[in-house]
């Protein structure tokens, strides 16, 4: 069985983001891209993890337990405010969590999430939209209907970040998602499903006031610099039975 991996710092800050990598996308490539060091120009009093996605996915019920458990309730304990977020796929995944374990984290930061195959979308389409659809057994079988049945009503008191690149290839479809939140949490840069329009959306959110970070310089040297790539976090042994893939049509 595989440990749950993550690579950043979890120290002692009173904010934590973690963030959930797309679909082949290894944790060190969001410090590769800038993400820590985005944090580090901003002297914010915030940790940063990402997580190993390898052996993921919507149904690895074991594994998102785990993610819960072993990283977010510890930081909660401490007294810190958690951001759960993720990249494409992992934005997706993201919401699912949040879906099955209300009040889990304190806000979600939806980089360009995967909407959905055309399978699962097209059933509500075909229902009027969302607001429409009335979704079935059969539906709820589906873990990527589960995750828009959330979307009809999504918490009104949970703070949200969504953004995506104006060329992304699911720009039109990610624009449905994002709908269902309020239109301050939405947010559209230039670039396509790629760094060009995430890290631009990443220093968007650290710098949104509503995201309260707070861009106070540190004080007393106390807080921990989030993590380089590489510096990795080992958990217990885990589980899943369901691989991340890459997301299509």
């Amino acid at each position: 069985m595989s440990a749950l991996r993550t690579v950043g710092a979890a120290g002692a800050a009173p904010q934590l983001v973690v963030m959930l990598p797309g679909a082949a996308m290894s944790p060190e490539a969001l410090f590769e891209a800038g993400f820590a060091s985005a944090i580090e120009r901003r002297h914010l009093p915030l940790d940063f993890l990402s997580v190993d996605m390898e052996g993921m996915g919507l149904d690895a019920v074991d594994r998102w337990d785990r993610l819960q458990r072993e990283v977010i309730e510890p930081a909660r304990t401490r007294g810190a405010r958690v951001w759960l977020g993720g990249i494409s796929l992992g934005g997706m995944v993201a919401m699912a969590h949040v879906a099955a374990r209300p009040g889990a984290v304190a806000g979600l930061c939806l980089l360009a999430p995967y909407p959905g195959s055309r399978p699962s979308t097209n059933v509500i389409e075909r229902a009027g939209g969302p607001d429409r659809w009335q979704p079935s057994e059969a539906d709820l079988r589906d873990p990527e209907l589960r995750v828009w049945q959330w979307l009809k009503r999504p918490p009104a008191d949970l703070p949200v970040f969504i953004g995506h690149g104006s060329e992304d290839r699911f720009a039109g479809r990610i624009q449905q998602v994002a709908e269902r939140f309020p239109v301050a949490a939405r947010h559209v840069v230039p670039g396509g499903h790629d760094w060009s329009a995430w890290l631009p959306l990443w220093e968007k959110f650290l710098d949104t006031p509503g995201v309260a970070f707070g861009a106070s310089p540190l004080q007393g040297g106390r807080h921990q610099r989030p993590g380089k790539a590489g510096s990795s976090v080992a958990l217990d042994e885990g589980t899943s039975d369901v691989v991340g893939h890459d997301p299509g049509d």
